[in-house]
């Protein structure tokens, strides 16, 4: 055992709990907010969608997984990839949802057709997306699974643009947030994501990796998890989802406060 790898997970593990308090300081500050803001409709909604996201990284925080070689943390079924993989897809769409309606709401109140537009791709492109993942998932084919990030990373970039094309004076509580948080997780998914899992097929290729059928895979992902702690096995997942599960989950509550500034606007 690593225990590197164990020190790890138990700051993921109280990462999690720290973010389920964070969460909790969000629906309390909507809470305030109904007093003072006459429709906090799209704050509740928010608060919703990042209470999914915020439990969905919190169950993979504490039950690790790297899909694909089918390497676990914790021996346990709740650990298998078809559990974690579909808790994954869920969590994975609300925020998407997130973000489209934080934009969709901007679009409206700056009357931007542009950003009304792109508001309506992303979620979408995270559907396909995750059918990518759960190709790659089944298939054990990691080309799959750059084409899933390349997606995030392409919907991430319109998200970008579109907040550019909104003038900043107007949404002063989201532009900055926005436009940086959002270069730098693009600029992740291209230059460390992309190439990672492209890497990995081309390695697959090489050595006449044997994929396996789509209801093979489904038998694959229920059935079988091998628990390691070796520093080699996870190396290379350490860095996106340490990044995942605090800098993506802050953002889905933060997501919820900028809802209730754009209720001021």
């Amino acid at each position: 055992m690593s225990r590197a790898v164990a020190w790890w997970h138990t700051l993921l593990r109280a990462n999690a709990v720290l973010n389920i308090a964070l969460w909790s300081l969000a629906a309390a500050a909507v809470t305030r907010a109904q007093a003072s803001i006459p429709d906090t409709d799209a704050a509740n909604v928010q608060l919703l969608l990042s209470a999914v996201y915020v439990a969905g990284c919190a169950y993979r925080s504490f039950l690790p997984v790297i899909d694909i070689p089918r390497l676990v943390l914790v021996d346990s079924r709740l650990s298998s990839v078809l559990v974690g993989r579909s808790v994954a897809t869920l969590a994975e769409l609300c925020f998407a949802a997130q973000w489209a309606l934080i934009l969709h709401r901007a679009a409206v109140l700056v009357a931007s057709p542009f950003a009304l537009a792109v508001s309506l791709t992303v979620v979408p492109l995270i559907v396909l997306a995750e059918i990518c993942s759960w190709y790659a998932v089944l298939t054990t084919g990691q080309r799959a699974h750059a084409a899933e990030n390349s997606l995030w990373g392409l919907a991430a970039a319109l998200v970008v643009i579109g907040m550019l094309v909104i003038e900043p004076h107007r949404l002063a509580a989201l532009y900055p947030a926005t436009i940086v948080g959002g270069a730098a997780y693009v600029g992740f998914i291209f230059i460390y994501d992309v190439p990672m899992y492209w890497s990995r097929w081309r390695a697959d290729q090489a050595s006449g990796h044997r994929y396996l059928s789509i209801a093979d895979g489904l038998i694959d992902v229920s059935r079988r998890w091998t628990v390691s702690y070796r520093c080699e096995d996870w190396r290379n997942e350490v860095p996106w989802m340490s990044l995942y599960f605090t800098f993506g989950v802050w953002s889905s509550i933060w997501l919820v406060y900028a809802s209730l500034a754009l209720g001021h606007s």
